[in-house]
């Protein structure tokens, strides 16, 4: 695969005093920075490019709605550095400003480069006004589908400047008055339910529903004279700031934020370039941002609306399709999953091998006659899934359910208030955390009568209980009747809706409580004798206190790679401090978000964890989350292979030099293709199926 390398200029002031720690959000941009790199390059599939450029500006959306919006409120409060030995609010916004830019310019050239080739293929994308052939039927469906839903609002003395709600696209129109001749400003906003993307019978042409929109204002404003009409869009804050330390009903008061959410405070206007400087003007002040909030865009604004055209039936324009295959263990397992589990653990690699394993897991346990209690952990879920109706049917059967729903797992409150409520009105004991700590473990303990005894079988897993994310993002879990995990998770979920304060738990490591001190002893325990090695792969590296143990360990002569998806502060390469550690991060057809980590101490001793969380103050502090081991000999294997098959990846690999800057790992000499991650987890899944 040819990748381009997201090139940067060197910029030591923006890396913390003493530079032994990147900056957490210029390394968020490199990230995003990779994967708008997969949409430059040309191996990939068509709209698989467009996927990624909709991906890379959903990121950045989301990126100024917490980060940038978080920065702008220390910087407007005189707070000072979020991070020790971190730049100031007003230093940082600039660093972050002049990053974007650049990543904005490029993705515009990119998305201008893949236009023509849409076109060549038979996307064909607007063009510079309606065409002939096409007007008849674009007026018809303007008249009858539009004009009814679109609102015209004036700005004059009567008529105050209206809200423009939070990333929605909007036209900024200026008209002047037939009669009076006086100019005047008004918005419309364009629609949010409807297509983006507007197909004409014949296919031809896609046209941008601002564009339909902006070609028929003069229906919108008979009498006038249209001036000029160019679309803007509003970027606000929305992180959720609900003090549950205080609310008493913790479900309303974050539906009380979520409503209150799209009022968030402006943090960028965006707006096309041909926008005249006194439009502008009037848009700044009005949503009392400044110049370096502005950015212009010489494209279409919101290309995360591209993954409407993703969902086109056009499977050459596509990766190969990629069918899960049942995990190994299971394919025989005749629907009796509980035996299977009584003489051996599974590890389930997703999407490579089926989710279908964790469904079944739970729906078998909603039916089994034998099963007495159900109790899981619920963050990230979809309003489609099989797993909450699976725990309904189990309630409504007179069995045990209890679920622990994140209400405040951002961007999911809405869908997580949905399920809480119907899982509620089925009779299913439903609770929302603990105070000041957000629950992001993703386990579930089944409670079996067995004979004259009760088992306890389980689910622990790096990825949310979503059958849509488990297709798209690579994931690790472990199914197993491990007595002591079970013990351990029993006491969790004791914690998590009663009043226990147990910390010593058998086999699991729980944050906050002692996740931080088992890895920092495991990293301890690796560099202790010569021959250590450390292996870790997770999305964010950012935790300061880790990340000195890791330089500890490399200045005492422990080998260390690193797989990082996201944010990594770490330095690595840097002699007398981590010139043994090596990062890389794998950015590609699937969202790398597994948390694995092997610890290798000089004897030969070798431990193996997946987790739910990554090493950030966030996850280690003030969240609850597990670290689990994975003591079976051939599920460590898989593990091993998994960390190898990544490290060996010189087709969607990227390596991080002590600069800070992130370079393409070339294939080998005589290398082609490169070795491709996706491509070598799917033989090895098939090899196992068969």
């Amino acid at each position: 695969m040819a990748k381009k390398a997201a090139k940067k200029e060197a910029a030591p002031e923006t890396a913390p005093s003493g530079g032994d720690l990147l900056d957490r959000d210029l390394s968020w941009l490199d990230f995003n920075a990779r994967v708008l790199a997969l949409a430059d390059d040309p191996s990939v599939p068509l709209l698989e490019r467009l996927k990624f450029l909709a991906i890379f500006s959903a990121n950045l959306d989301e990126f100024f709605m917490i980060r940038v919006a978080g920065l702008a409120g220390r910087a407007a409060a005189g707070l000072g550095a979020a991070a020790a030995g971190g730049l100031e609010p007003a230093a940082q916004l600039k660093a972050i400003r002049a990053r974007v830019l650049e990543l904005v310019a490029q993705q515009t050239g990119i998305f201008q480069a893949v236009v023509p080739a849409l076109a060549e293929a038979g996307i064909r994308l607007g063009g510079q006004g309606i065409e002939r052939g096409h007007r008849k039927e674009i007026n018809q469906r303007f008249e009858e589908h539009l004009f009814p839903v679109l609102t015209p609002l004036a700005v004059d003395p009567g008529h105050p400047f209206p809200y423009i709600s939070n990333l929605s696209l909007n036209l900024a129109v200026m008209v002047r008055d037939g009669r009076d001749g006086q100019r005047r400003f008004a918005r419309v906003k364009v629609p949010p339910l409807l297509s983006r993307f507007q197909a004409t019978a014949d296919g031809a042409r896609l046209y941008p529903l601002e564009q339909v929109i902006a070609d028929h204002l003069p229906m919108l404003f008979p009498g006038m004279q249209i001036e000029s009409a160019h679309p803007f869009r509003v970027t606000r804050n929305a992180d959720l700031m609900v003090g549950d330390e205080e609310a008493d009903d913790l479900l309303a008061a974050v539906e009380m934020q979520l409503r209150q959410r799209r009022f968030g405070r402006a943090v960028r206007l965006e707006v096309d370039t041909g926008m005249r400087a006194g439009v502008r003007e009037l848009l700044l002040r009005e949503l009392q941002l400044c110049a370096d909030d502005l950015y212009e865009i010489d494209h279409l604004l919101d290309l995360g609306s591209l993954s409407e055209l993703y969902a086109l039936n056009r499977p050459e324009l596509k990766y190969p399709p990629w069918t899960p295959v049942t995990p190994e263990g299971l394919a025989g397992a005749s629907g009796d999953i509980f035996s299977v589990l009584r003489s051996r653990d599974i590890l389930l690699h997703h999407p490579y091998d089926s989710f279908g394993a964790v469904e079944a897991f739970i729906d078998r346990a909603a039916t089994d006659p034998d099963v007495l209690a159900i109790k899981q952990t619920m963050y990230r879920t979809s309003l489609e899934s099989a797993i909450p109706r699976a725990l309904i049917r189990a309630a409504e059967a007179g069995k045990q359910v209890a679920v622990l729903v994140e209400l405040t797992a951002r961007f999911s409150e809405e869908v997580n208030i949905a399920w809480a409520r119907r899982l509620e009105e089925a009779g299913v004991h439903v609770v929302y955390g603990l105070v000041g700590l957000k629950t992001g473990c993703k386990a579930t303990m089944v409670v079996r009568r067995e004979r004259s005894e009760l088992r306890r079988y389980c689910h622990l897993g790096t990825g949310n209980y979503d059958a849509n994310t488990a297709r798209q993002y690579e994931d690790v879990g472990l199914l197993t009747g491990d007595e002591a995990i079970g013990a351990d998770l029993s006491d969790l979920f004791n914690y998590l809706t009663g009043y226990s304060r147990r910390n010593d738990y058998r086999k699991l490591a729980v944050a906050p409580a002692e996740l931080r001190q088992r890895i920092l002893k495991l990293i301890r325990e690796a560099s202790a004798a010569p021959g250590g090695r450390i292996a870790m792969k997770m999305n964010n590296l950012v935790d300061d206190e880790v990340i000195d143990a890791l330089y500890q360990a490399s200045s005492a002569g422990c080998e260390i790679d690193l797989i990082i998806r996201g944010i990594c502060r770490l330095r690595p390469g840097v002699a007398g401090q981590s010139e043994r550690i090596r990062v890389r991060s794998i950015v590609g057809r699937y969202l790398e978000h597994s948390r694995i980590f092997a610890f290798a101490q000089g004897d030969g001793t070798i431990r193996y964890f997946i987790g739910s969380a990554d090493l950030t103050p966030s996850n280690l502090d003030h969240r609850v989350q597990i670290l689990c081991p994975v003591e079976d000999a051939g599920l460590a294997a898989r593990l091993e292979e998994i960390l190898a098959v990544d490290l060996a990846d010189t087709s969607s690999g990227w390596a991080l030099g002590p600069d800070g800057a992130w370079s393409p790992i070339p294939p080998a000499a005589g290398g082609l293709e490169g070795r491709s991650t996706h491509r070598e987890f799917q033989h090895l899944a098939g090899q196992r199926h068969h």
